[in-house]
């Protein structure tokens, strides 16, 4: 199956940012509408409908109600459903793998291997390729995330299935040692990254009017698979969708023309000119009234851009597994706590990816009557990898603990200009990797200026650079760095720049 998947990487991801841009239209909801609380709901539902006496009439009884799901009361959900669907999962690419994917044998697997991996194994490191690990394996593990957290799951419950699915393949999926790495990326960066794709999907479907039509179906399976699938096969058991409580959002849709330029020991077959798209949504922003943050990625943020040079250049998630929320005055809101992300960064010359937990806060502040910033601060530390280097071996890429920070500040001036800047470093260290006395500082920025021509359109110009100091023994020193400028075509979601108004 990892053969298909690369094979039609490129369709999967132009597929998801088709997708995604559905999602414009949707986000179009009115952003100052009070959500529903789970405890009005629930109430409504337990208590029963009023008669024109004003007296409580006892719930019309529904034999099917136990088998069909509610998010809020969590009746209907299935734990056995996903157990049987990830064990089938797996099954089906394991016999697909032993006759079509090279080399065949390390997928036959018996009992016997079954046996050996369980008990007299070593787990080891793999040396799979750095596309493969650190983005099929987790996009895998959201595969099975998925499957658990549309059966109705709740965030952690879903994460023990994507562990279970994982340790399961490495046991008896492969004949090859099983993978310490893989018991990192595939279930954690598989939770990370399934839980935002989960939460757009439902963004997508929820509907004012009832129903979510045949377009809204098709595009919540493509970002959510395991979604679709489960609204598909099981039709009324989990047609429910996940209530958003009408977050504060902020999306972003941009394409245009690139201008690549590298210096300092970079290989000259960069791309320097062609062509890139990419997609920012931000769920949650503190300062919405009434929206409380007491569910894991009740606050995230999901970011992916595709360039002709390299299919998936970037994608990043990051979202709020723990925390509360802050205000100062009656200028500023905020939320702080502990975060998990999943990042995926190949600018064509090297690459990093990373799997980790960080602590930090996530704000607005009003800076007068038009002018807002919006920022975020984090500090932490993951499982990471980073390459290429020079040696011999399969492998061309680097494993260590990684300790990483962010800082991304956004002006806003009166929802028609907008200043946005991230930064980012990863030290992949040593620390928990097979090469001794190897590291990799990576540090990346990105900057754009956008302006809004009118209703959701805009354009903006944008700049990264990205760059790679890396030391090993008997290798030599490496410092690469790539930059490329672009100008893009923008379009916004309904509200606009994304500056949150509660004064």
């Amino acid at each position: 199956m990892i053969a298909m998947w690369l094979t039609n990487q490129t369709v999967r991801i132009v597929s998801l940012v088709s997708a995604l841009v559905l999602m414009v239209p949707r986000l179009g909801m009115p952003q100052d509408q009070p959500p529903q609380h789970p405890a009005e709901i629930s109430d409504r539902e337990l208590i029963g409908p009023v008669n024109h006496a004003g007296q409580t009439e006892a719930p019309a009884k529904n034999p099917d109600r136990s088998f069909t799901l509610n998010w809020e009361t969590r009746e209907g959900r299935s734990y056995l459903i996903p157990a049987a669907e990830v064990l089938t999962y797996l099954f089906l690419l394991n016999q697909f793998n032993r006759h079509f994917t090279q080399p065949m044998e390390e997928y036959r697997t018996t009992g016997t291997t079954i046996r050996q991996n369980l008990t007299d194994s070593k787990w080891v490191l793999d040396n799979d390729q750095f596309s493969i690990n650190q983005f099929l394996h987790p996009y895998g593990g959201s595969v099975y995330f998925g499957l658990a957290r549309s059966a109705g799951l709740n965030f952690w419950e879903s994460s023990l299935y994507s562990v279970a699915g994982s340790f399961l393949w490495e046991i008896g999926g492969e004949r090859t040692p099983p993978s310490i790495n893989d018991m990192i990326t595939t279930p954690i960066g598989g939770a990370f990254l399934g839980e935002p794709l989960f939460r757009m999907a439902n963004l997508l479907l929820e509907s004012d009017d009832g129903r979510p039509g045949f377009w809204r179906e098709l595009g919540a399976a493509i970002i959510s698979p395991p979604t679709g699938f489960n609204r598909l096969l099981f039709g009324n058991r989990f047609d429910a969708v996940y209530p958003s409580h009408r977050p504060a959002t902020f999306l972003r849709l941009a394409g245009g023309g690139t201008l690549t330029s590298s210096s300092n020991n970079v290989s000259s077959n960069v791309n320097q000119r062609g062509a890139v798209g990419e997609l920012t949504l931000t769920y949650g922003l503190p300062g919405k009234e009434e929206y409380g943050y007491t569910r894991p990625f009740d606050y995230f943020d999901f970011h992916i851009s595709a360039a002709t040079a390299n299919t998936l250049e970037t994608i990043t998630t990051r979202g709020l597994l723990a925390g509360r929320s802050y205000a100062s005055g009656d200028t500023t809101r905020g939320i702080w706590g502990l975060f998990g992300s999943y990042d995926y960064i190949s600018p064509q010359v090297f690459r990093v990816s990373s799997t980790a937990l960080s602590l930090g806060t996530v704000w607005q502040s009003w800076l007068s009557d038009n002018l807002a910033l919006q920022g975020t601060i984090l500090g932490g530390a993951g499982y990471g990898a980073a390459g290429s280097i020079q040696r011999t071996e399969e492998r061309d890429y680097h494993y260590g603990a990684t300790p990483q920070a962010l800082v991304a500040l956004r002006l806003i001036y009166a929802n028609r200009a907008m200043f946005d800047i991230t930064g980012r470093e990863y030290y992949v260290s040593d620390f928990l990797s097979p090469e001794r006395n190897g590291q990799e500082n990576i540090l990346r920025a990105e900057s754009s200026l956008t302006l809004r021509l009118f209703d959701r359109h805009g354009i903006a110009l944008r700049y990264t650079v990205s760059q790679r100091d890396a030391r090993y023994p008997n290798v030599e020193y490496r410092n690469q760095t790539v930059a490329a400028v672009s100008l893009m075509y923008v379009i916004l979601g309904d509200s606009g720049f994304g500056a949150v108004e509660w004064r």
